[in-house]
C-alpha cells in the first residue's frame, strides 16, 4: 500500500487497544539539543482513525498528525496537536501525486484550490501545504521546471499574506513513483530559486532521496535553506527507521538539528509490527 491507493480508513478493530499501548511506550523526554517537532503522517497507519492516531501521537509526546485534508484539521488540534502538513482542496486526490503544477493546463484547477487551501491552513494555523510536480509525461526537466515557477509564483502573494509555506515533495521516480518529475534535489533546489518566496520551499523526504541520489547528510547541509520540512523512512522497504534498515538516522537527526532546524520532521515509514510500538521505538530513535 502506498499513500495513492490508500482509500480512507479501515475497520478500526483493535484500534482502541493499540492506542492504549502507546502511553506504556512513551518515548524518554528530549535532551533540548534540537529545536525541531516531530510529527507522524497519517496514511500508513489504516487501522487507526483520525482521532485515534491523533491520541496516540499525543502520548508520545509528537506535536503533528500531518497529510490530513482539512475537514479532518479539527481532530488534531483537538488533541492539543496541529497538522504540520496539510493537503490542499484542489483536484482528484487520487491524481494529486501525477497531475501537477508542471503542466501549465492544470494551474486552472490548481490555483484555485491551492489558494482555498492556504487561506484554510491559516485560518486553522497550519503552517505548510503540500504540493506536487505531477508525472512528466514527456516534458523535459526545463519545461517542467519553467511551468512549475510559473504557475507558483501566481499562488505565491496569497501564501505570503497569510504566513503558509507551499511545500514540494521530492518523491523518487525509480521505486514507488515512476516518472515522477521532482525527483532529485537539484531540481527542487533550481524550483525554489525560481520561485524566489519565503513561502515556497522543499519537502525532503529522505527515504526518497536515499533511493535517488543518498549523501543525505551533505544534502541537508547544503540545501537546508531550501528545506521547509522532512519525512523519514527505513531504507530499503520503507519500513521502521531501524538497524534493519542502511540510513543512520540518529545521525542524520543530529545533521537536521546542526542547521538550526525548527520546522517538523515526520514519520512515514509502513511499520512491520504493532503499529504504535514501532511508532514509539522510531521516535525514540529520532529524539536527540
Amino acid at each position: 500500500m502506498d499513500r495513492r491507493t490508500f482509500l480512507g480508513v479501515s475497520a478500526a478493530a483493535g484500534a482502541g487497544a493499540l492506542v492504549a499501548r502507546a502511553a506504556a511506550t512513551a518515548p524518554a523526554p528530549e535532551t533540548g539539543r534540537a529545536a525541531f517537532r516531530h510529527s507522524v503522517t497519517r496514511w500508513p497507519f489504516p487501522k487507526l482513525s483520525v482521532d485515534e492516531l491523533a491520541r496516540a501521537a499525543k502520548r508520545l509526546e509528537l506535536q503533528s498528525v500531518e497529510l490530513l485534508d482539512p475537514a479532518e484539521w479539527a481532530v488534531a488540534k483537538a488533541h492539543g496537536l496541529t497538522c504540520a502538513m496539510g493537503y490542499a482542496p484542489a483536484g482528484d486526490p487520487k491524481t494529486r501525486l501525477t497531475k501537477g503544477w508542471n503542466r501549465t493546463e492544470h494551474h486552472a484547477w490548481l490555483l484555485p484550490g491551492y489558494e482555498q487551501g492556504i487561506r484554510l491552513a491559516a485560518a486553522a494555523g497550519l503552517p505548510n501545504v503540500i504540493c506536487f510536480s505531477g508525472n512528466r509525461e514527456g516534458a523535459s526537466d526545463e519545461a517542467g521546471l519553467e511551468a512549475c515557477a510559473a504557475g507558483l509564483r501566481r499562488l505565491m502573494p496569497v501564501a505570503e499574506e497569510h504566513g503558509v509555506t507551499v511545500c514540494m515533495e521530492l518523491l523518487n521516480s525509480r521505486v514507488d513513483h515512476p516518472d515522477y518529475q521532482c525527483d532529485r534535489t537539484p531540481w527542487g533546489v533550481a524550483l525554489v530559486e525560481r520561485v524566489a518566496s519565503p513561502r515556497f520551499k522543499l519537502l525532503y523526504d529522505i527515504y526518497h532521496m536515499q533511493i535517488m541520489e543518498g549523501d543525505v547528510i551533505r544534502t541537508i547541509r547544503q540545501h537546508h535553506a531550501h528545506i521547509a520540512h522532512y519525512h523519514i523512512a527505513g531504507v530499503p522497504g520503507r519500513h521502521e527507521p531501524d538497524a534493519t534498515q542502511e540510513l543512520n538516522y540518529r545521525a542524520i537527526m543530529r545533521a537536521i538539528a546542526d542547521v538550526g532546524f525548527t520546522g517538523y520532521v515526520a514519520q512515514e515509514f509502513i511499520p512491520t509490527r504493532d503499529p504504535l510500538a514501532a511508532l514509539a521505538d522510531a521516535v525514540k530513535i529520532c529524539r536527540i
